[in-house]
């Protein structure tokens, strides 16, 4: 559960209109490009955990993106496999032996104010994992995108775990289709089928 970003630029998104994937995936594969990124398929690591429903995006995304792509892209962290504090590192550790060139695209749900709660975030930069419930972990990624599913509030963990799956369902569709068009916008066809997952 993400709070903090360190990001050049951070852009939002409202996940409620019929366009956002489509301007997000626009969003994603303009500031790929531009740093360098053009024909290179990203490492999208998905986080969160599919026990506590407001932290359940990351897994619920990169379960839909790992459907789509069948392994030909890069996907870690689903709700049968997914990534949180306990293997995040040893996550990170395997992402960077594997894949060493590929931008990594962080995935994550966060906390936000009551006047963003349903947005989506997307920009250049790490993302803290578990810092909306004061864990400290690494910060991870090139580029992030996160969906805002609750506000802040000194009592985090429960906020999470009363987070309706309603709230949580149409960030993380809005969120794996803009990446999927990001994707299929640098790198159609790409295909990892000779490099091991």
């Amino acid at each position: 559960m993400t709070i903090m970003f360190s990001s050049d630029t951070i852009c939002y998104f409202n996940a409620g209109s019929s366009d956002t994937a489509e301007l997000l995936g626009n969003y994603l594969s303009k500031i790929l490009i531009k740093n360098g990124f053009s024909d290179i398929a990203p490492v999208l690591l998905c986080i969160g955990s599919d026990r506590v429903t407001g932290d359940s995006l990351g897994p619920m995304v990169g379960s839909a993106l790992e459907e789509r792509y069948k392994k030909s892209i890069p996907v870690f962290g689903t709700l049968k496999m997914p990534v949180h504090a306990l293997n995040l590192e040893e996550t990170i550790d395997a992402i960077h032996l594997h894949f060493p060139d590929h931008p990594l695209i962080a995935v994550d749900a966060s906390f936000g104010t009551k006047e963003h709660l349903g947005c989506i975030t997307a920009g250049k930069g790490s993302l803290c994992p578990g810092a909306g419930v004061d864990k400290n972990l690494i910060a991870v990624g090139d580029f992030f995108v996160t969906g805002i599913v609750a506000s802040f509030s000194p009592f985090s963990h429960l906020v999470l775990q009363s987070t309706r799956l309603s709230a949580v369902m149409p960030l993380a569709s809005q969120i794996s289709r803009g990446i999927a068009h990001a994707i299929d916008e640098i790198a159609p066809g790409y295909n990892l089928s000779s490099q091991i997952l």
